[in-house]
């Protein structure tokens, strides 16, 4: 056991960065967790180290950007970005330069959130940019970088509008029919998904990994 470990977290007020945020203050392998954020969140630990940054001035904060395991879970939808070019400054532009300034900084791994489906060559644009994401940070070359494709995610959200319960609601009950091949597709907790980021971190592999959904499950 390492215990001098410093984690550095991106969405930490996400669905998926909020259950991260939990599981790493509460890791006997972390001694400080470093959260850059837009605004402060209502949350004090001993371990944490909480930057208030405006993201569309990073490389003013790339000296900060220091420590062991990096874990992203940014993202936004397009509803949420209004427009196709602040939703790609989210899930494209804002991982990828914290890639870069973790490999400046040496940073030994990168851990991230996408989404099933996720390919550059899709000619869905949210799905583009995810995989377009993925083969830029792949190309940063950091020691270790692990990618997680969940698909559909459950979880506490703070605003999930009544369309969208429903939503969460049928794919509740239609998940027992994706077996075998289809069984990737299967929604999963948010919960579950920053579990499988913490346990890869403990177990790092060298060069690029993806975990699909199914994987993340069994994770």
């Amino acid at each position: 056991m390492n215990n001098n470990k410093t984690a550095i977290l991106l969405g930490a007020s996400g669905l998926v960065g909020s259950f991260l945020l939990d599981i790493l203050l509460n890791s006997e392998e972390y001694s400080s967790v470093v959260i850059f954020v837009r605004k402060e969140i209502s949350r004090k630990h001993p371990k944490l180290v909480e930057h208030v940054i405006d993201f569309d001035q990073l490389d003013k904060y790339a000296n900060l950007v220091q420590g062991d395991d990096l874990f992203c879970c940014l993202g936004t939808t397009i509803k949420q970005a209004k427009t196709r070019e602040a939703f790609k400054k989210v899930d494209y532009y804002y991982p990828l330069r914290f890639a870069e300034m973790a490999k400046q900084n040496r940073v030994q791994q990168y851990l991230m959130v996408t989404s099933i489906g996720a390919n550059a060559g899709s000619s869905v644009f949210y799905l583009k940019t995810k995989g377009e994401c993925e083969e830029a940070i792949k190309k940063v070359n950091l020691s270790s970088t692990s990618v997680f494709r969940p698909a559909s995610l459950l979880g506490p959200r703070k605003e999930l509008r009544a369309q969208e319960k429903i939503g969460e609601a049928v794919l509740k009950l239609v998940s027992f029919l994706l077996v075998g091949k289809l069984k990737k597709y299967k929604p999963v907790q948010a919960e579950k998904v920053a579990q499988a980021m913490y346990t890869i971190a403990q177990s790092p592999k060298e060069g690029f990994s993806i975990y699909e959904s199914n994987q993340i499950q069994s994770l």
